[in-house]
């Protein structure tokens, strides 16, 4: 059940993020549903690759280039997913920034 709920909470994220950006598009809630769906599937499968391939990178940079990385993740998303686009790679990367404080609000409203 919790699981669902945290599904539900990063499609409302996903949802208010994408109309809050410009050069986010989203085709209503069913392509924020499956967005928030493979966004997860994506950071929990593909993302730790990425973070142990380029540890080197990141730890010269202390950290910002995961920043990067959460904007190339967004982009992968944004390419499997039909009705979910973004127009560039800075988009994304605002994007993904937005849907973090989006997403730590919504997360912190619910909390018991």
């Amino acid at each position: 059940m919790k699981i669902i709920i945290s599904w539900l909470i990063n499609t409302v994220a996903v949802t208010i993020a994408a109309y809050v950006m410009p050069g986010v598009r989203l085709d209503g809630f069913w392509a924020a549903f499956w967005t928030a769906a493979v966004l997860g599937l994506v950071n929990a499968v593909i993302k730790p690759i990425f973070i142990i391939l380029t540890l080197p990178i990141n730890i010269l940079t202390l950290g910002l280039f995961t920043l990067v990385i959460n904007a190339m993740m967004i982009l992968l998303v944004g390419k499997l997913v039909p009705g979910f686009e973004i127009d560039g790679f800075w988009w994304a990367m605002l994007f993904s920034i937005v849907l973090t404080i989006i997403n730590a609000i919504l997360n912190a409203m619910t909390k018991e």
